[in-house]
């Protein structure tokens, strides 16, 4: 049983484990004191879910801007990579034991973790942080998740945690993604616009839907906004993840969103294994293959990525590394893990498989990238 429906979503049957995310701007006032009182009814609504014997995991932003506000930092705690850090450090304890302290009027504990994109791009880190989350649930504990704000940089961050709560979501093998915002869900334009309509139900995010998302986050206090949602979303669909976005400004917000039957559902397009549905989450690559028209269409056909398929080779990567496989106009159209590193790749693109062995002087591999570790976007 699949999730199918925004009800579905509390359906123990259907979704025996969820993962909730909470933007800054509905945990945090504009003055960056926290909004007890609702963090208060969305604990009743985990602790609603874990009665009916659901799984639940909470990603939770607002550190950098709980701590912002305790540390008196301007401009929220983002004006310097050094505020951003300090106030992430702050926040963060506050953030946590409010958590605690909430869940525990509940009789529930919660387990505090700091995720940074290399726990979740590495092989051996994605595996140790999916055995401490499942090892949490099985316990009985909810795990809180954020980034690890207080050492991530630019270059080694997620930026949101809408994409990270699909990533944990994948990890943990849950079923179904709650993104708790500001707006009901995904418009055919702003919000704003009164010919805007709610879309009810995504099979498939489309290139035109990422265009007529906005990317910043209108608060002003989160890095999210509803492209992040988006790519959110295309990392849950691959996985065999159902995700919804729903308006978590009010008290309860689950209970009203599924109630009131509001908020848009992406369903998944696949239910890639785990080894694929990591390779299709990853986010961060060493470099890429660009190939021609024959071989984009020999991908789509199901088959692996040969030698004289490829065109061009990008950037500087190992054996084993995830790298992009882009079409000839330079769209990625799928991920890999990849046989040969860059040189050798330099070495032997666009030569037949019986010329491989005397260019590189040894039994050449199968394939380039093999359809087993390769994911078409």
């Amino acid at each position: 049983m699949t999730i199918e429906t925004l009800l579905d979503f509390r359906d123990v049957s259907k979704c025996p484990t969820l993962v909730i995310k909470i933007g800054s701007a509905l945990l945090v006032h504009p003055d960056g004191t926290p909004r007890f009182d609702w963090l208060r009814s969305v604990a009743h609504e985990v602790a609603g879910a874990r009665e009916r014997g659901q799984k639940v995991i909470v990603v939770a932003s607002g550190s950098v801007a709980l701590g912002a506000a305790m540390l008196e930092l301007p401009g929220g705690g983002r004006e310097t990579l050094a505020h951003a850090q300090a106030a992430a450090s702050v926040g963060q304890v506050f953030l946590a034991s409010t958590w605690a302290q909430m869940f525990a009027e509940h009789n529930l504990m919660a387990g505090q973790m700091l995720l940074s994109l290399d726990d979740l791009e590495n092989r051996g880190r994605y595996l140790n942080a999916r055995a401490t989350l499942r090892e949490l649930l099985e316990r009985g504990a909810i795990p809180i998740i954020n980034e690890n704000d207080t050492t991530a940089t630019q270059e080694i961050k997620f930026g949101d945690n809408d994409r990270l709560a699909a990533r944990v979501a994948q990890a943990a093998g849950a079923n179904g993604v709650i993104l708790l915002t500001d707006v009901e869900g995904l418009y055919t334009a702003h919000p704003s616009n009164p010919d805007a309509k709610l879309l009810e139900e995504v099979r498939g995010v489309t290139p035109e839907m990422h265009a007529m998302a906005t990317g910043g986050s209108g608060s002003g206090m989160g890095s999210g906004g509803m492209s992040s949602k988006l790519l959110a979303a295309e990392i849950a669909e691959r996985a065999g993840i159902a995700l919804t976005i729903i308006k978590g400004v009010d008290d309860y917000p689950i209970g009203r969103a599924l109630s009131a039957n509001l908020g848009t559902v992406f369903l998944p397009k696949r239910d890639d294994n785990a080894f694929k549905s990591w390779i299709g989450g990853r986010m961060r690559f060493n470099g890429s293959l660009r190939i021609d028209a024959g071989a984009v269409e020999a991908l789509r056909g199901g088959k692996s990525l040969l030698a004289a398929g490829v065109t061009d080779v990008f950037g500087k990567f190992e054996r084993a590394d995830v790298i992009a496989i882009e079409d000839p106009d330079g769209r990625m159209i799928a991920k890999g893990m990849v046989e040969y590193d860059s040189q050798q790749c330099n070495l032997i693109k666009g030569l037949r498989s019986e010329q491989l062995s005397e260019r590189l002087g040894t039994i050449p591999r199968s394939a380039v990238i093999h359809r087993d570790q390769m994911v078409l976007l």
